[in-house]
């Protein structure tokens, strides 16, 4: 439980800091760090439970694309500003630096291993993204007044 209360904590300035990087506004910060912890959350309750990186990966990107979408409508702003900040904690830096050092090294093995993993996750952010934005912005919209046509 403390592992888990230090990751979301670090996962949340993780993305603040990513979010500076990008030039953020800064009353933006807590929400795009928000959208990091909920996305990371998520990402170890799947992972703890069905102990599949890959699948944990695409909930995830699931989650943060939604949380994305509803603070870009309730902050009036760019999904942008939410999605690329928040899904920083999931891309697979390691993944790549591992599939590099073992191929330096000459372990193919391992490095195939790795490699296959790290594209299995990028295609899970991915996919898990676009699934997200086939759904209509007007779903994304309810609690707002909307004007009648």
């Amino acid at each position: 439980m403390i592992r888990m209360l230090i990751q979301l904590v670090v996962s949340f300035f993780a993305t603040i800091s990513f979010a500076v990087l990008f030039n953020v506004p800064k009353k933006e910060f807590f929400y795009c760090g928000m959208t990091g912890v909920i996305g990371w959350f998520f990402y170890l309750l799947i992972f703890d439970s069905m102990h599949s990186v890959v699948f944990a990966n695409f909930i995830s990107s699931v989650v943060i694309t939604v949380v994305s979408r509803l603070f870009a409508v309730n902050r009036k702003l760019p999904v942008t500003i939410f999605l690329i900040s928040g899904i920083f904690p999931l891309v697979p830096g390691a993944g790549i630096y591992y599939t590099t050092y073992y191929i330096i090294t000459n372990e193919i093995t391992l490095a195939v291993s790795k490699g296959v993993e790290t594209i299995g996750i990028a295609l899970a952010i991915a996919f898990g993204i676009m699934l997200v934005f086939l759904i209509p912005q007007k779903l994304f919209l309810f609690g707002k007044n909307q004007k009648a046509k």
